[in-house]
């Protein structure tokens, strides 16, 4: 008998993206799966239009925004208590291969003590230039690197199965067994490096994370929260990969992480206020809108308070100045785009 597969899909304020995910999802060729979309809380007509368009898909309404953490969790609780075999959260930003389903059983059928599996995630602009084949650590930078990201994809590198330091959120595949071995995603992440903390947690306990390039999808790119380059975004990930370090890595690699944490601050708020420009004598008043300018920026606050707020100790959702920063951010992102499309007419 084919294994039973519950997708988890969550949505918020995200209608058009999610109908288009569903919409692929119906396409899948395997035959034995069903499909939760847990809302988080949409103000955008999503539970109606969803619920009109696809009405064989169980809707959970969760009230309120409960991050990527928390509303996946009320997707998976639901899929265990369903009695599911393997459990996929899919991003509703994504568009999906109809062999999905059937890559991700095969693989876990040869790798029976893997903790997850992660899929070959394409660009959704640009459907054969790959966004996700795996992720591997680099030490110069004390980060985390896409391996393969922005390369067309020839059919010959990124083909073979192999582990990956975490499995992308963007399509996260699980056995129901390791879920109920390791536990649910962690709700003070929130948003950006659960995936990352739950894969960490999975390896502890002996299970890795396999990178599967047969199971294949198209993603939008945080579409959710303004794109990766977003307030929003930035805060979350600054703060996120500090507890994330803090709790999976040795001392040397914490401290690295820390450190480069730490020099991104200095470049943000002292370097342009100490930097002289060749030729150009010292104004008291260009110093002043400088300094403006630094401490003005939506992208350089939202960056000062994740780092401020792992310190402190304050996890969950962020507080509501990053919000307020990230729409001050996308309605000036807006205004340059329309300005720059009169100029262009």
């Amino acid at each position: 008998m084919m294994p039973a597969i519950n997708i988890v899909i969550l949505n918020w304020n995200g209608r058009d993206d999610t109908l288009a995910c569903l919409e692929s999802v119906e396409q899948i060729a395997y035959p034995n799966f069903r499909v939760i979309v847990v809302d988080n809380g949409s103000t955008d007509n999503s539970v109606d239009a969803i619920r009109a368009a696809f009405p064989k898909v169980e809707l959970i309404e969760t009230g309120a925004n409960l991050g990527f953490s928390g509303g996946n969790n009320v997707g998976i609780k639901q899929a265990l208590e369903l009695g599911a075999d393997h459990v996929l959260l899919l991003n509703n930003d994504t568009v999906v291969d109809p062999g999905l389903l059937d890559a991700f059983v095969a693989a876990a059928r040869r790798y029976p003590d893997a903790g997850v599996f992660s899929a070959k995630i394409y660009f959704h602009g640009e459907p054969n230039c790959i966004w996700y084949a795996g992720v591997e650590w680099n030490t110069k930078t004390a980060r985390f690197e896409q391996v393969g990201e922005g390369m067309l994809d020839d059919g010959v590198r990124f083909s073979k199965s192999c582990e990956t330091d975490y499995a992308c959120g963007c399509a996260f595949f699980v056995p129901a067994a390791r879920l109920r071995e390791i536990g649910l995603l962690d709700d003070n992440f929130f948003l950006y490096f659960e995936e990352t903390d739950w894969c960490y947690r999975a390896r502890k306990a002996g299970y890795p994370s396999i990178f599967v390039p047969e199971a294949k999808l198209w993603h939008k790119v945080s579409v959710s929260f303004g794109g990766e380059g977003s307030p929003l975004a930035l805060y979350f990930q600054t703060r996120n990969r500090l507890l994330w370090a803090r709790r999976h890595t040795a001392l040397p690699r914490r401290l690295g992480v820390y450190a480069e944490s730490v020099r991104a601050l200095f470049r943000r708020f002292v370097f342009p206020l100490v930097r002289v420009r060749a030729g150009q004598p010292f104004s008291l008043k260009g110093w002043w809108w400088s300094v403006r300018a630094v401490f003005h920026d939506p992208i350089n606050l939202a960056y000062f308070m994740g780092f401020r707020d792992f310190w402190l100790r304050r996890f969950g959702n962020c507080p509501d100045v990053v919000r307020e920063l990230g729409q001050e951010w996308a309605l000036k992102k807006a205004e340059r785009s329309m300005s720059h499309s009169a100029s262009q007419g």
